[in-house]
Parts: C-alpha cells; structure tokens; sequence
C-alpha cells in the first residue's frame, strides 16, 4: 500500500499514536517507546521488512503491523509494498529527545573523537553536539552541561595529531562513501615517496595511528596507508566499483597471520610492572609469574623486531629471558643508542673545549 503524505503537529502524532490503544501505565511506555525507536530505524535502513522489525524488538510479525498502522495513523510517511517491504518516504523525523543515559554516552564518545581525530572532524563533532543540546529539555540542560564538564579523556600524544592534514579524515569518510577514486603522495618507513591512485575501503584507528585500508592501483591489491605518512590527498571525479568480496576482519587476520609465532619471555621489574600492565594486552600477552621482585611476562608475538620496539621504553627495568635472537637484537639496538650517544657528549666537551 503506498501511505500519503502527512503533516502533523507533535500532540496531533502523539494522539494518532495512542488512537485505539486503551492501554495505561508501563505497558503504554514501553509501546510509546517501541513506536519511536521504529522511526528511528526507518532512518538508519531504506527498507524494512515486517519479520525484520519484529526480530529486532522481538515481537511478532502482527504487532508490527498494528505498530505500522499507528505510525501512518499519526502521518508518519510510511510505505508499504507486498513482497518488497515499507520504506520511509518524504520527510525524516529527528529524535526529540535522549535519556540522561545517552546523553552521557554521547559527550562520552565526544571526547574520544576530540582527542583522536583531525580538525574538521571536530568542527563537524562540535556541531552535532550543539544540535544534541538543542533537544534536551531546558530543565536538564543544567544536568548535561555539569556532565559535558566532567567528561576528559587524556591519550599518548599520537604522531598524527602533528602531521595528519586538518580535513583527511572527514575528505576519507566523504571519499569511502561515495566510492570515489583517491589519489595521494605516500612516504613509506623508508622516507621513500610515491604518488598512488587508491581506492579507499576503510578507515582504522590502531597503534595509536590513523590507516585508510584500500585497493593499490600502483601495487594492484589491497594495502594499509598510515594517514600521518600521506603528503597529500585529492579526491577525483572517477569512481570505482564495489569491492562486495572486501573484508576488514578477514584482511587483518591475514596480515597479522601467526603462522610463525615467537614465544617472548621478559622479566620485569616491580617498579616497572604497573605501567607495563596498562599496554600488555597490545603487544601478545599470554602469562604472568609473580617474583619476588616483580614478574615474568610471557609474549607470543608475530615479529621479535616489533615488540623489541615497545620493550626498549622500559630500558633497564626489563631483562629478556628469551629467546636468545631477541636478547641479541636488544643488546645491539642499546649499543647503538649508547655509542650515539656517547659521540654526542664527544662533540659537546670538545665545542666547551674551543670557548675554555
């Protein structure tokens, strides 16, 4: 059936509602309740099925089409074709209002999108947020305002928040959604650079960087760009087709495959043991054995170069137990650093030597 049109006032909708319905206390709420978050779907998905609504809330199929008949009763422009299912036409209604709940998981999320993100996503966050305060009643304005304020979020400082250009992350999003063809000058670890027409498919946020997953056009296969290592970034007037056969999860798993994984025992420090703990997880950490002067952390990891890495902040708090490669390629990186060093006081005592 196709439903037509309909303007109405929010007491006229609310009234259209309720037509029909004798019913009172909880049971009203909880049909109020159902009745909005249908709406609300209708924005999230073009196109509904009966038996899908009626899994999401877990009711029948029946209810469904009572909840429907409401909603066009109250001229919500709903619809409906046999087969097919019910789409929302026209106009889209705005929620009206959040719960004190959402509320604080929204200035929650607000937070982390403002520390970890570039400038035009927070300009973009830092509407939206005024538009959420714009729909909370006036009596609790006071309440959201005292939790905006008591909300912080404090991270490592990231490299990307130095070098990421101020709208990539919003012309990536803008890019992935439109399926339009990206073209960038890269730098890899090497400091080598590259111009590249990609593909844009995803975008992650993990060790503590930025990464557009994308197809290659120049390497012809899927790749991962660290953002804060794009010179720069244009978007062009091709598009590409679909990747339908694309999976993130399927892709990470491959390019972080264990198929030779290394066992990586450390002693660590008391002193040391509470910060360590805070990062473990990130790094392959499998076991912990008390000791009287701290732990043994036991690491399956994919690359002895990787955690090597990550083990060199602790400094003189650590010892590596195994295996023996990794004690090696520790011992050389720390002799480096020393004799690095140790020519750079050379250089100082002989320049204080000129001026004596």
């Amino acid at each position: 059936m196709n439903v037509p049109h309909c303007r109405k006032s929010n007491h006229a909708m609310l009234g259209g509602l309720l037509c029909g319905f004798p019913i009172t206390g909880a049971k009203l709420m909880d049909r109020i309740n159902r009745l909005i978050a249908t709406v609300l779907l209708f924005q999230r998905k073009k196109r509904l099925r009966a038996e899908d609504i009626a899994e999401y809330f877990g009711t029948s199929s029946r209810t469904v089409y009572r909840d429907i008949d409401a909603l066009c009763q109250a001229g919500v422009p709903i619809a409906g074709e046999a087969g097919y299912g019910y789409t929302l036409q026209g106009e889209h209604l705005a929620p009206v209002m959040f719960t004190e709940e959402e509320a604080g998981a929204i200035l929650m999320g607000a937070e982390f999108v403002r520390h970890l993100t570039d400038a035009s996503l927070q300009q973009h966050l830092q509407a939206a947020l005024v538009k959420v305060q714009s729909v909370i009643p006036s009596d609790k304005r006071d309440h959201f305002e005292r939790m905006q304020s008591s909300v912080s979020v404090f991270t490592r400082p990231a490299a990307f928040q130095e070098h990421l250009g101020s709208d990539m992350l919003s012309t990536l999003q803008q890019a992935i959604a439109g399926r339009s063809v990206v073209q960038i000058a890269y730098e890899n670890r090497h400091a080598d650079a590259s111009a590249r027409e990609i593909e844009p498919l995803h975008l992650v946020f993990y060790g503590n960087h930025w990464h557009v997953i994308a197809y290659c056009r120049l390497r012809k296969e899927i790749r991962d760009f660290r953002l804060d290592r794009v010179l720069r970034l244009t978007i062009l007037p091709e598009q590409f087709s679909a990747h339908e056969l694309f999976s993130l999860s399927q892709y990470l798993a491959e390019q972080y495959d264990l198929r030779e994984p290394h066992e990586v025992r450390v002693e660590v420090a008391s002193e040391a043991l509470r910060i360590i703990a805070a990062q473990k997880y990130y790094y392959g950490f499998v076991q912990e054995e008390p000791r009287a002067d701290g732990a043994v952390l036991t690491f399956i990891v994919p690359s002895l170069q990787w955690i090597m890495r990550w083990l060199l902040s602790f400094g003189a708090h650590i010892t590596i137990l195994a295996p023996a490669e990794l004690r090696v390629m520790f011992a050389q990186e720390v002799r480096a650093i020393a004799l690095r060093q140790m020519n750079g006081l050379s250089n100082i005592a002989d320049r204080s030597g000129e001026f004596s």
